[in-house]
């Protein structure tokens, strides 16, 4: 072969090469060329199907890197649309996390967060939850004509004052559908174990049964040797009575703890008690196609919130055993089919290119998740920590996916810094609605970012809060290209095995078990993703410069919070009795969905 034909052979084999250099770039200058391509977008009124799992790890995904665990569909939206690298949850935990979701702001701005070590809320019957004065995407939605839906999980409260209230229902913020549970999935739901407030509900009653039981032998022996007059005999007997009702109430309270906060809702009414393991999956399925047929014409806005892949693991026997990671391996792929499902649904109704799906998780894998000693939790990939781990990526780096067929570009990659709580204005802004002018947005408008119109976040800093603590601070150096990470807390956990905090349920956010760090850890994530060797002014020239600019923006942020009720602490999170939500006598709690019965 001639130079000639191998420079032109080797020119073929670079095209595609070439091609994937230059054709990005190109897009981009075609759409800053176009009048203001994403400000256009602005009102084009799409459906939206939001699906966000509960618990999943961002090395769990095959599109992510995993290689174990079969997740097809959730592959095919990537192939087809834009995912993100750097996208990342407002808090490490459920309820916070969610707040921030469907209101764009820092949870700490709505008061749903804790100061006492409550990270969310801890029961359906409680006072708490998300407040009625702030705005979600879905109240501006429901404004603009859309048909609004959520299946699945809540965990944002759901009575105030009584049973029926439902004050921090859906429908207050904005759904018109709600089928699903208002708290979260509990060891509590399928009986394998008690939750750790059953645990602890238990321990207490049967604590002061003994005690009574105790009192009441304790007078008797006094009045048979005499010790007791004859008057006082009647309080062994009362005392004993007393012991035998309080350790009866103990086992009618351990059964209505497994039907308190494990029981479907439709709409306003509840629907299942205790819910059906082999129910929950096919149930929210049909409804979601239900709610997509039912609404079709458009414009709907549809938030699929999977009790998937939350202890305990509910899964069909159709998935169990099918995967490599056993029954949280199997609870993935079950959801991944139940994606594929949905997507189905679209394509059957015919409104796929009219609807934007995006796919994200809540927070990051539970590390300390177990069943006995086998391993229940997500993975994390190269990123340290988890669930409930403040500030470290394995807890706030999620899955973030939008596609939308002819709009946004099929397999682009953006390797900035996005965050859940940009999903409020971009959906709003889609949707024809105004983003409030009220109040302190931290969401951006990620549409120019996934179009390519521009190449970089709007985002210089993140916060990130474990409660009310500040525990890290992310800035976006863009002139440098650093994207630096600032620990100011971080949790004291045992870095053997998994690196969870063994004896708790989750790692806590104040002392004890937080270390304190002055100077701060200094992290560049663009080096150091895995926040594997912390920086000092000793390898690093602009350590003090990167400490004082992070000070300087939490100083800029502080100056905008305001003060507010913190809905997860005190009274506002403790079990009421009035506020259990029950489907039949209380406290048997017993009925089962007539659109499933059984």
């Amino acid at each position: 072969m001639g130079w000639r034909a191998k420079e032109a052979n080797a020119a073929h084999m670079r095209a595609p090469e070439l091609a994937g250099r230059w054709l990005p770039a190109a897009l981009g200058l075609l759409l800053a060329w176009m009048p203001s391509a994403a400000h256009d977008l602005a009102g084009s009124r799409p459906n939206f199907v939001l699906l966000m799992v509960d618990d999943l790890g961002i090395g769990d995904i095959g599109c992510y890197g995993n290689r174990t665990i079969r997740t097809p569909n959730i592959d095919r939206l990537a192939r087809e649309g834009v995912k993100l690298t750097q996208h990342i949850a407002a808090a490490s935990v459920c309820t916070p996390s969610r707040a921030a979701f469907l209101t764009g702001r820092y949870p700490l701005r709505s008061g749903m967060v804790s100061s006492q070590g409550n990270r969310v809320l801890l029961s359906a019957a409680v006072s708490g939850g998300l407040p009625t004065n702030e705005t979600t995407f879905a109240k501006i939605l429901r404004e603009e004509g859309y048909a609004t839906g959520i299946i699945g999980k809540w965990h944002l409260g759901l009575n105030c004052a009584w049973r029926d209230d439902h004050c921090h229902h859906p429908a207050a913020h904005g759904f018109l559908h709600f089928y699903g549970t208002p708290f979260t999935m509990t060891l509590d739901c399928l009986g394998w174990g008690r939750s750790p407030k059953h645990v602890l509900l238990k321990r207490g009653l049967d604590a002061g049964a003994l005690l009574l039981g105790l009192g009441a032998l304790t007078l008797a022996a006094a009045r048979l040797a005499g010790l007791l007059p004859g008057a006082r005999w009647a309080l062994a007997g009362w005392a004993a009575l007393a012991a035998a009702l309080l350790w009866a109430g103990a086992r009618s309270a351990s059964q209505l703890m497994q039907h308190a906060d494990c029981f479907l809702m439709r709409n306003e009414a509840v629907s299942q008690q205790p819910l059906r393991e082999e129910d929950t999956t096919p149930l929210m399925v049909r409804d979601a196609a239900g709610f997509v047929r039912r609404n079709k014409q458009g414009p709907f806005l549809l938030f699929v919130s999977f009790l998937h892949v939350h202890l305990p693991l509910a899964t069909t026997k159709q998935f169990r055993g099918r995967s490599a990671h056993g029954l949280y391996g199997d609870n993935v792929e079950e959801m991944d089919w139940m994606v594929g499902q949905i997507l189905g649904a679209l394509d059957a109704e015919g409104v796929a290119d009219r609807t934007l799906v995006y796919f994200t998780s809540d927070h990051g894998g539970w590390l300390e998740a177990r069943f006995g000693r086998e391993q229940c939790g997500g993975w994390n990939g190269i990123y340290k920590g988890g669930k409930g781990m403040a500030g470290w990526e394995g807890g706030i780096r999620v899955p973030g996916i939008f596609r939308w067929p002819g709009v946004l570009p099929a397999g682009r990659e953006v390797h900035e810094p996005t965050s859940l709580m940009d999903i409020f204005p971009t959906v709003v802004q889609l949707a024809g609605g105004q983003v409030p002018q009220d109040r302190v947005l931290d969401g951006r408008d990620l549409m120019p970012l996934l179009l390519g119109v521009t190449q970089h976040s709007d985002h210089e800093f993140l916060m990130h809060y474990c409660e009310h603590v500040l525990h890290a601070v992310r800035w976006h150096q863009r002139s440098r290209g650093a994207l630096w990470k600032v620990h100011f807390f971080t949790p004291s956990f045992h870095p053997e095995g998994a690196g969870a905090c063994y004896d708790r349920v989750v790692c806590p956010c104040s002392p004890p078990g937080v270390a304190r760090h002055d100077p701060p850890l200094l992290f560049d994530l663009s080096r150091d993703p895995s926040e594997a060797q912390p920086l000092t002014p000793a390898t690093e020239g602009a350590f003090w410069q990167v400490v004082e600019r992070v000070a300087q923006a939490v100083q800029e942020h502080q100056r905008t919070l305001s003060p507010v009720r913190l809905q997860l602490d005190g009274s506002d999170n403790v079990w009421k009795a009035w506020l259990q939500p029950c489907c039949g006598p209380f406290p048997l709690c017993r009925c089962h969905d007539p659109e499933n019965p059984q």
